[in-house]
């Protein structure tokens, strides 16, 4: 009778735990707000003890990082986050040509050397920035693997089984493949957002919208952004938003962005 107790007790704390997770938006999220912060520091590890990834280190890329992370703080002033304080924000460059971006729950962001070469201001860069800091701020990756994954095999994780799993899946997030990339619905409003958070910055609140703009016709979008919505759309959409909040102004800092991707190696 004892371990028939114990088994309702684990399934009702678990129950308890789904029902409490639906995210600020409504949208179905077994993960807590600590375990997206776990689960960022274990891929972060992962990322720095692969030999797969070409880290470039703050110690001897100094201006490149204080760059990063002046275009970070800045859209950090933003009022339209939702969990701007209950994460720990962090920018890491990777050297490499891929045209590649990513973000991990909890905070930590990924830019690759192909990306910041392949753009021509920073606005269009903190737009990109602002997209990815969308997706975390709207717990998109966690919300798709509990849809994804299902109830049963996310708590196995989270309760620390199934390590391959987890290797599995940080594999998929770095590269945007799987079953992981993000719906229609989740880069719509990551651009949306990626918008507003720069709206109050110093930034063109439309640079994301660059980036769109220089990959209409390309015959291979990278990997990072989905491929749905088409970039047309996107831009579209964009522009919409931007209208939507009167049209606000800013700069694009052509020069101060070549200075940017000098420093780079």
């Amino acid at each position: 009778m004892k371990k028939y107790i114990i088994a309702f007790v684990f399934v009702l704390a678990a129950s308890t735990m789904l029902f409490q997770s639906c995210d600020e938006d409504n949208d179905f999220n077994i993960f807590t707000l600590e375990q997206d912060r776990q689960f960022g520091e274990d891929f972060d590890k992962q990322i720095r003890d692969s030999l797969d990834y070409d880290i470039l280190k703050r110690a001897e890329h100094p201006d490149a990082y204080d760059r990063v992370d002046s275009i970070k703080n800045a859209i950090l002033q933003s009022d339209d986050f939702t969990h701007k304080e209950d994460f720990e924000w962090e920018a890491t460059i990777i050297n490499d040509t891929l045209l590649n971006a990513f973000a991990v729950p909890g905070g930590k962001m990924y830019f690759y050397t192909g990306l910041i070469n392949y753009l021509d201001n920073e606005a269009q860069f903190a737009g990109v920035m602002a997209h990815e800091m969308a997706h975390v701020d709207k717990r998109h990756t966690t919300e798709q693997m509990t849809k994804t994954y299902g109830f049963q095999l996310m708590l196995s994780m989270i309760l620390g089984e199934k390590p391959d799993k987890w290797a599995e899946i940080a594999a998929d997030l770095a590269l945007g493949l799987g079953n992981l990339k993000f719906s229609r619905d989740d880069e719509y409003e990551s651009d949306e957002y990626a918008v507003k958070f720069t709206k109050d910055t110093e930034y063109y609140p439309k640079g994301v919208a660059g980036f769109f703009e220089k990959m209409v016709g390309s015959p291979r979008p990278p990997e990072f952004l989905s491929t749905h919505p088409s970039p047309e759309n996107r831009v579209e959409e964009i522009d919409n938003i931007w209208k939507s909040i009167g049209t606000p102004t800013g700069n694009k800092y052509e020069t101060r962005y070549q200075e940017f991707q000098n420093s780079l190696p």
